[in-house]
This record gives C-alpha cells, structure tokens and sequence, in this order.
C-alpha cells in the first residue's frame, strides 16, 4: 500500500493504505454529551468528579468503566450466532474535513460502536517532532508528519466523545514508515515493542507537549485501553504480533483473511480484514477503501469525476454482498477497514456510511468494535468456536444452526421415511 496526502489542521499528513478542567471534571462539549453505543440506553455522561483519577501530567484520566458496552453472552446450545460487523478507521483524526465527528454521529444514528485506530504522531506538535525516535530511522521523520495545537485538541475533543459512546480507540502506531529502507515490514520484535512504547507516550502526555494544561483529559487509561492495532500498509505482522502478545494485546487486524471465523495466533485473536465480492470482477477484494480506489483510479486519488457514483456504488456493493453472503451463511464476522478522506471525492465515505444504515440497525446485527468482538469470542464455549471453523466462506449448517450447535442430530421431518409416526397431544 502506498501513501497519500492530507491535510489535518493545517499540516499535510500521510494517511494510509490503510474545557476546562475544573475540579477535574469531564467536559461533554456541550450538545454533543449525548452519546451512546451499541445498545439503545441513556446518553453519555461525564463521569462525576468522585470517580476521576488523573494520569501522569493529566492527558489521560482512569474514570471507571466504559460506558454502554453491553455485556457479552455465551451461546446457548443450538443459538444462531449474531452477525458481527466491525467498521474501523486508520490513522483517526480530526482534521478540517471533519470526518472523525461525522462517522462518530452516523454510529450514534446507527446503534453501532466502532473502533479508531489512533497515530500516536497526530498527538504530537511539529514543533516538538524530535521527541519521536522512530525505529530504523533519525529523531523527528515521520512520513505522515505531525499535527498543530488547534488538529490535536480538536482529535482530542473526538476521542473522548467517542468513547464515552462505547467505541474503542486502538493505535495505528507513529510514523506510518512502508516498504523498504526501515518500513515496518523489517523492524525486530523489539523494534515493535518500542514504536508501541512511543504511541502511548504520545497519547499520554498531549498536554505537556502542546501546552494546554487547563483542557479536560481523556477519559482512559490508555495502557489499559489499548489492547490492539492494524499495521501501517498491513506490513510487519508476524514481529508485530510477537510484540503485541508479549505486551499484553488481544487482537490484531494487519492481515487479509477469507470471511470465516476467526482464530488465535501467537496468543491473539487474527481479527484481519476479508476479502469480498467485487461487483463487476471475477475476484474478490479487501474490505478497505484504499484497496477499492487502487483498483479503481490506480493511484490518483481523485480520478475520473465521471466514474465516482459508480466506483463508491461498487465498493457499497461489494461490501453488501459480503455481509449477505455471511448473514445468510456461516454467520463469520464482518471486517471493514477505512480512512477518514475524501478520495475520489469523497465516494468510499458515502459507501461506508450506506452499508452502516443499511445492516447495522437489523435485530440480529450487531455492528461493534474489535475490542467487543474478542469479549465476546473470549466468553465462548471452544467446542461451539471450533465447530464455527469448520464453516466454509458463505457455508450454512445444512441441517440448521439447532442441529449444527446443539450437539443433537435433528430430527427427522415429518412424513419423511424413516421418520416415526408424530405422537398425539
């Protein structure tokens, strides 16, 4: 994956290819304190004074249990699973085309809670660059530079809306360093280990880097909340993941996998996006904007203005029919991978937010972070995950999920040879 340019307050980034404090209370921001998250309950609440605990210089704060998260359940015997789907954002920041807010309202709008993979960069100053000792690299490189006070607190202000609302903040590391010469593809175990170090320094410690002493913290400890991550370009996972494990993280989503149920590698849930349908094409295709606008203007990110609605049409359909091909087959979650820009003027953004209208409000849809997805993998029985394996791309139980799930054969229909005669009530 190749990187491309944007702007985030003022200061070009590269994205991916992928209040006063006041008795240390919580600002909301106003009208925008109602929020919530997967399930329909109240709306968000700064939590009161008693419960907030500042963190190191006060960039971060322990304020108690994340709000709205439901609780994850084990199947019961013969359960139809619910269809999962997670919609994530790389390198999630606030810039002036104000994305971050948007899709954080789209969920509110969709009872769906999602997760945002945070730079560690876009929390630090240009002018304090140099604090950032990129592996392989000198002090201050970054190929997605840094961010200014005004893109920090605005990123600022959106982080804590968004997980007040219940979504996860996940880290898409620092430097966004690709291919070769130093790309993460070729850092150590330790290397890794180090830009993780990094990201979380940088998110705990805003305020002395930028100034702002008197804002309002995040309302999390971040060693705690941050328990996975998606690789620049989705490069350097099998190090990567060795780090992570030994850190203490519960998921990586930096690979490409079909749309089966997913499994532990080196002690992590492999939560990769999938490949799809792609409207139009004999193969299928990542579950992430980038990959869809590569295969559709190349590299240009603004292409053909004539073929917008087309290229965004075809991407909102090719994720729609991934979504039916599980929601009417083996039930696999759904993984979707995004950035906050506006390529091919703006037509992979407008696709996203249709499929989350469209599945993320049916009963049996739960759209979620990955951080709930594994709560709720982590409760289940090995024996129901192991027989979910078994399931094919697209496969459902051919004798129904209460046969598939329950251990018992199903009974015979009725009528059917062999079957015994019905009894008489």
């Amino acid at each position: 994956m190749a990187a491309t340019q944007r702007i985030i307050a003022g200061t070009v980034v590269a994205a991916a290819c992928t209040a006063s404090l006041a008795g240390c209370a919580i600002g909301t921001d106003g009208a925008e304190a109602g929020e919530r998250g997967v399930q329909k309950a109240k709306p968000a609440q700064a939590p009161p004074k008693s419960m907030v605990r500042l963190i190191g210089d006060g960039s971060t704060a322990y304020t108690g249990a994340q709000p709205h998260l439901a609780r994850p359940e084990r199947l019961k015997s013969g359960q139809k699973p619910p269809q999962f789907v997670v919609f994530s954002w790389d390198g999630a920041g606030e810039d002036s085309q104000r994305l971050f807010s948007h899709f954080r309202q789209v969920a509110k709008a969709n009872n769906a809670t999602m997760t945002y993979f945070l730079s560690g960069v876009y929390m630090l100053p240009e002018d304090k660059r140099d604090l950032y000792r990129p592996p392989q690299h000198s002090p201050g490189r970054s190929d997605i530079g840094f961010n200014d006070e005004q893109g920090i607190a605005d990123t600022v202000k959106q982080l804590r809306l968004a997980w007040l609302a219940g979504n996860e903040i996940g880290t898409h590391f620092n430097g966004h360093f690709c291919g070769s010469g130093g790309g993460v593809g070729e850092w150590s175990v330790e290397e890794w280990k180090d830009e993780i170090a990094q990201a979380k320094q940088f998110v705990k410690s805003w305020k002395t880097n930028t100034g702002m002493d008197k804002a309002s913290p995040l309302p999390f400890d971040y060693d705690k909340e941050l328990v996975g991550a998606r690789t620049p370009c989705l490069e350097g996972q099998e190090n990567f993941m060795k780090a992570a494990g030994e850190l203490g993280f519960r998921y990586d989503t930096s690979g490409v996998n079909n749309q089966v149920w997913p499994k532990k590698r080196n002690g992590l849930w492999d939560l990769s996006m999938q490949l799809v349908p792609f409207p139009g094409h004999s193969y299928e295709q990542l579950t992430m904007d980038y990959n869809f606008m590569v295969n559709q203007s190349g590299t240009r990110t603004q292409g053909d203005p004539g073929k917008y609605a087309y290229w965004g049409d075809q991407m909102r359909d090719g994720l729609l029919s991934g979504f039916r091909r599980a929601y009417h087959g083996n039930r696999a979650p759904l993984i979707i991978g995004n950035h906050f820009e506006s390529w091919n003027g703006g037509t992979y953004m407008r696709a996203v937010e249709e499929v989350v209208e469209r599945v993320c409000n049916k009963a049996d849809v739960r759209c979620v972070s990955f951080r709930q997805l594994a709560d709720w993998l982590d409760v289940q029985d090995p024996k129901t995950l192991h027989k979910l394996r078994a399931l094919d791309v697209g496969e459902a139980p051919t004798q129904g999920w209460t046969s598939f799930l329950s251990g018992r054969p199903a009974p015979a229909p009725k009528g059917a040879p062999g079957a015994p005669a019905a009894k008489q009530w």
